[in-house]
């Protein structure tokens, strides 16, 4: 990864709402996030004022679709509207020297990513504004969310085995070509499981969701990293899959508890950084908001009846001890539901009820039920799951570095990280702009299914291959500079059919 240093002009983002701050003298009003947060008030108007103008100007060349990417020559601007006015911001300086290669499209990612988290936490932003009008709760919402999103792309220094600070240490990594080429950011890995796991898995849920009683209920579950079940929406799922894997499953507690006893270690205390890594400058943000931040780091642990527990909800004041388990929004049923994770070795599984729907001590009840009616249903499927399990190789395909995505169910499966770390520079770069050149076709069919399939050789000669069909993609580099085009072709044919139901098959 390269780094962007927060002082300089490495990386700048904002979100600014297009409606508000139109009154001169009041322009500081539509910023509603800046990053990073010490730049002086003229420069933060300089960004969200040259954003603004490049909004406009293109407006008047293409109405109906939105300015996505201005290129400069020194910075890349990258756009995304996810709510009518309301707009994210990055600008990246490009420079090659480092290593500083993005795909445009994977920084695109990364704003949707987290605004769909935001909204699954704290709703909308312009639901926010309306709910209050000065703009300081979407303010002391969105600093402290953005913020501790940023943070898992903090640089780790692995000689000192502790993770540098991103708004004190100065470090803080995108991901560049190198970690995206072969990967798709807004998607679930699933597991492929047996035909009688899935029927166990299957027989789970029911149990799952009869310990709601009559409560309307969802489910999901997970092995380690992977979705092994979900009964949610593809978008929901995609939102809770990600959070999941950041905060939630067994690999995320591990890692917590890393990050927590290295930072003792040091000496660094958890609360000296909360309070910096939030500061903002914009006066209006009202410290007596309460401010919730599922995102922050070390903040749950496993219990001992197996349940995760948090206090990053808190019990608020009058409420009852409900108030204080975790809560989301669902977009499919537009409702905000409870979120109880119990989890077992690698299988962590995730039950939601309607918040609505719970009375008083409700959530302690369906805990119950779950310890007894479903716990040993859950450890004897880790266990069998953990037996056929292949390990973090279990998807690599020999002679392939792979990607496929399933654009409709929105999920994806790729060769292991690892083993993507071998291909050569040359590879990634050439597939990185092959990945470029498909993401313009994308944009310029407007949403209508375009077939594609293009093969190019590389610098080093590998073949680097993208084909795309009703709603599928594959992306691949094969380095074996022996072959010829109708080797690489054929080597497609023999993975597509494998692999993919001959879904990429030539016809």
């Amino acid at each position: 990864m390269a780094s962007m240093s927060s002082g300089d002009e490495s990386l700048r983002l904002c979100v600014f709402d297009l409606r508000r701050g139109q009154t001169e003298g009041q322009e500081l009003d539509k910023i509603l996030f800046f990053h990073p947060p010490e730049l002086d008030v003229s420069t933060q108007l300089s960004v969200t004022g040259l954003s603004e103008g490049l909004i406009t100007f293109t407006r008047l060349f293409s109405p109906e679709a939105a300015c996505e990417v201005i290129e400069a020559e020194r910075h890349s601007h990258v756009f995304y509207e996810p709510e009518p006015d309301i707009w994210m911001v990055m600008v990246v300086e490009k420079n090659k020297d480092t290593g500083a290669i993005w795909r445009i499209e994977a920084l695109r990612g990364m704003l949707k990513e987290v605004h769909s988290l935001f909204v699954m936490f704290h709703g909308s932003v312009r639901a926010l504004l309306e709910k209050e009008s000065t703009g300081g709760l979407t303010r002391a919402q969105l600093y402290p969310f953005i913020t501790d999103y940023l943070s898992t792309f903090q640089k780790r220094s692995r000689s000192e085995d502790c993770c540098c600070d991103l708004f004190v240490g100065k470090n803080l990594q995108l991901p560049n070509f190198r970690e995206t080429t072969l990967s798709e950011r807004g998607t679930v890995q699933m597991l492929t499981l047996s035909r009688d796991t899935a029927l166990e898995v299957q027989s789970l849920v029911q149990v799952l969701e009869s310990c709601a009683a009559n409560l309307r209920c969802h489910s999901m579950i997970l092995f380690q990293d992977l979705l092994v079940s979900t009964t949610l929406s593809p978008d929901d799922t995609v939102n809770l899959f990600t959070f999941a894997v950041m905060r939630l499953t067994s690999q995320a507690l591990l890692s917590s508890d890393a990050s927590s006893w290295s930072h003792l270690r040091k000496g660094t205390g958890s609360s000296e950084t909360s309070s910096r890594s939030t500061s903002a400058p914009i006066g209006s943000i009202d410290s007596m908001h309460h401010v919730i931040r599922p995102l922050q780091n070390d903040k749950w642990k496993k219990g001992k009846d197996g349940f995760l527990i948090t206090d990053i909800w808190g019990l608020e004041s009058g409420g009852s001890p409900d108030s204080a388990n975790p809560t989301v929004w669902l977009q499919q049923t537009q409702e905000r539901v409870y979120l109880l994770a119990y989890q077992y070795k690698s299988l962590t599984s995730l039950l939601l009820l309607p918040k609505t729907d719970i009375v008083h001590g409700g959530l302690s009840a369906v805990k119950q039920q779950v310890i007894e009616q479903a716990s040993l249903r859950i450890m004897k499927i880790e266990e069998k799951i953990s037996r056929g399990w292949g390990g973090e190789n279990a998807y690599h395909v020999k002679g392939y570095r792979y990607l496929v995505v399933d654009t409709d169910l929105e999920v994806s499966r790729a060769s292991p990280s690892g083993k993507v770390a071998t291909l050569a520079k040359e590879s990634l770069l050439a597939l990185n702009k092959l990945r470029e050149e498909v993401d313009l076709e994308k944009s310029r069919a407007k949403g209508q299914e375009r077939d594609l399939d293009i093969c190019i050789r590389a610098k080093n000669n590998a073949w680097v291959i993208a084909r795309v069909s009703r709603g599928k993609e594959l992306y691949m580099a094969l380095e074996k500079a022996s072959d010829t085009l109708l080797d690489a072709t054929d080597a497609v044919g023999r993975f597509s059919n494998r692999y993919c139901s001959g879904a990429f098959l030539m016809d």
